[in-house]
């Protein structure tokens, strides 16, 4: 009788099991995606690089090879200060977790990593791996992997300022707002086209309106000599 009247439950709760392996399933398969298609563009990168150049210029002139370039270092700042972060700290947690010999590490560091590109950070994955390790019996390991934790959660408080501003002048508050806005909006997809988008956009204002500000000032300059 309890059987008869818990299987439309169990079955309810398989199904929907079923419905988020499928949904991971699809954001695997579109990161997977993301991958292949950013390293053939990165093999014909520079034949690519040169040939927007030339479109710029032939547009815009000199001015539309310098938004190309800008445009450039805008993407590049976004590559390093997302991907490039997300990658350093799910190594840093990753190691941790196979050191502590948590189980199914690998899994976790690709969860963990794809979390840290979303912006969520690695916390999400390796404070229940904390709590798990005190809890089996094991204080000494889930010490040294909450050192780990506390390193990986704030060593992107360093390097991704500095690799954006390597790249480019880009606000920390513009790159969040890109990743999130783009997840929601486009999917895992979004985490890439998001920040660039903004990023770009927000570049070439500025180029725009500091060119404006130079010819406004440049004949007062002139008038008053």
């Amino acid at each position: 009788m309890l059987t008869a009247k818990l299987a439309p439950y169990a079955g309810s709760l398989s199904r929907q099991f079923a419905s988020e392996i499928g949904n991971f399933g699809v954001v695997f398969i579109q990161f997977l995606l993301t991958v292949l298609i950013a390293a053939i563009l990165y093999a014909q990168g520079e034949g690519a690089a040169s040939w927007v150049k030339r479109f710029g210029a032939r547009l815009a002139g000199r001015r539309g090879e310098q938004l190309v370039v800008l445009s450039g270092q805008a993407i590049r700042g976004v590559a390093l200060g997302v991907v490039v972060t997300a990658l350093i700290q799910a190594v840093i947690g990753g190691l941790g977790l196979f050191i502590a010999r948590v189980p199914f590490a690998a899994v976790l560091t690709a969860v963990m990593f794809m979390c840290t590109v979303a912006q969520i950070g690695p916390l999400p994955i390796l404070v229940p791996a904390v709590v798990w390790l005190y809890w089996s019996g094991s204080p000494a390991w889930g010490t040294f992997l909450l050192v780990v934790t506390v390193v990986a959660a704030t060593v992107d408080n360093f390097i991704r300022p500095f690799l954006i501003k390597r790249g480019a002048d880009l606000p920390i508050l513009l790159i969040f707002a890109g990743v999130i806005g783009g997840l929601i909006g486009f999917g895992l997809i979004g985490i890439f086209v998001g920040p660039v988008v903004l990023a770009v956009t927000y570049t070439l204002l500025r180029a725009w309106i500091e060119d404006g500000d130079a010819g406004r000032h440049g004949p007062r300059t002139e008038e008053g000599s």
